[in-house]
């Protein structure tokens, strides 16, 4: 008997969502400045009002409110009917020194030695469900919202969305965890009241909001989802002719919204941000973290695995955990869960004892391998820290060493350095695996 499994995803105007963004630029340009950085920022937003506070251990200096504000115009956050506007609300800073007790079991003589800046498990998973090796449910629900947000950008189409939503796919599956259609999919979007009531009546109030809804009811399956099939590949499109439910602002109207309508905090959105519900989590977050904290760094490599493990034919589902001691390099335990789809004759625990043998799990070996001392965060917070395609990208610094490009602008000296996003999603250990495994 098939079964449903249902995953959500937000957009960059959520409140939490809002919160992650800060948090993250403020980490990039704390990484801009100095990449020995070590920062652990938690943002929260409401009405009118921004506040970030954390620990940091840095030689850079960071204008918060420029980052701030420049992140909520980036958003959309630019009209004062929102009550949150990025001109006009109040950024407080609360940001201070980080403790020496948890700097003492991070930095050490030997780089090499570094300890991992927190204990905890951390988890990646993998799955042939998509092309990206993603939980399907996640991936619908990551594109849908992508593509609201771009036709919101572009203002033309559906001139009166405004920045929050979220999206949530259920799809069904067959009795061999294989999906064979869409059964619901709910889109919630914050908009302007473009439909005024007639009168004072709750019935002349019940039929304008009736009407908006039926205007973006109508809009989204005309715009949104085709757009959305349109990017998937010819396997996936099927699914969205096999007919589904669509609900679209199920309360009827979503008019007052982003951190006005909900305070926002960073870390809040840990299931969006990695398989949506699919494999497991360690509960820790991701944003505002400096890689030496391995509730990221570590999440960044157990998925490298997992996504490595799947694409080289080791199994077709791979769960990976690790779990750290803080202050210690050496991870405390690794365990691999290939949930019985394993194509080679090796016990679970056989396959986690190479796997151990081929991957550098410490932090530094991490950080190292993908370059996580860069100012590369900002992209992974909104649509999914993981089934992302890896770019490199040239980025201004504001520091000299070997792997940076000098140029001379109104005799001035700017650096700018290469760097790689998401490089934790390369298939680049593939032929190793395969070598390893006899594949």
């Amino acid at each position: 008997m098939g079964y449903l499994f249902t995953s959500e995803s937000v957009s960059e105007g959520h409140p939490d969502k809002v919160s992650d963004q800060i948090s993250d630029a403020l980490l990039d340009e704390f990484l801009r400045q100095d990449p020995e950085s070590k920062v652990a920022c938690e943002t929260l937003v409401t009405t009118g009002l921004v506040v970030c506070a954390g620990e940091v251990k840095t030689k850079a200096w960071v204008d918060i409110q420029n980052v701030v504000r420049d992140v909520l115009k980036d958003i959309g956050y630019t009209d004062s009917a929102y009550k949150f506007e990025a001109e006009s609300c109040g950024v407080v800073s609360a940001i201070h020194e980080q403790s020496p007790d948890i700097n003492q079991g991070v930095e050490r003589e030997k780089e090499e030695e570094q300890g991992a800046g927190d204990q905890g498990m951390m988890f990646g998973y993998a799955s042939r469900e998509t092309d990206e090796y993603m939980p399907l449910p996640l991936d619908l629900s990551h594109i849908l919202l992508q593509e609201l947000a771009a036709i919101r950008k572009e203002g033309k189409l559906m001139p009166y969305l405004r920045p929050d939503s979220k999206a949530q796919v259920t799809v069904e599956y067959d009795d061999n965890h294989q999906p064979v259609r869409i059964d619901t999919i709910v889109v919630s979007t914050q908009h302007d009241e473009f439909v005024l009531p007639a009168g004072k009546s709750g019935e002349e109030k019940i039929k304008a909001e009736l009407e908006m809804q039926q205007k973006i009811k109508s809009d989204i399956e005309k715009f949104v989802i085709p757009r959305a099939a349109d990017i998937l590949p010819d396997r996936i499109r099927p699914l969205f002719t096999n007919g589904f439910r669509l609900l679209v602002n199920p309360t009827g109207k979503f008019v007052i919204g982003g951190p006005h309508g909900d305070s926002g905090v960073t870390g809040r959105k840990i299931i969006v941000d990695t398989y949506g519900g699919k494999g497991a989590h360690g509960g820790g977050a991701f944003s505002g973290k400096d890689a030496s904290k391995v509730d990221r760094s570590a999440a960044y490599a157990t998925r490298h695995i997992a996504k490595n493990m799947v694409a080289s034919g080791i199994a077709d589902e791979v769960l990976v955990q690790v779990a750290y001691a803080i202050g210690v390099a050496e991870p405390v335990g690794l365990y691999v869960n290939t949930y019985g789809t394993a194509k080679v004759n090796m016990t679970d625990v056989e396959i986690a004892a190479k796997i151990k043998g081929i991957f550098d799990l410490r932090p530094y070996a991490i950080i190292k391998r993908f370059g996580l001392k860069n100012p590369v965060f900002l992209p992974t917070c909104t649509y999914g820290h993981f089934g992302r395609t890896p770019f490199t990208k040239e980025v201004e610094v504001k520091y000299q060493d070997k792997d940076t490009r000098k140029e001379l602008s109104n005799g001035e000296e700017k650096y700018f350095k290469n760097v790689e996003f998401f490089a934790w999603e390369k298939l680049d250990y593939v032929d190793a695996l395969k070598k390893e495994f006899g594949l």
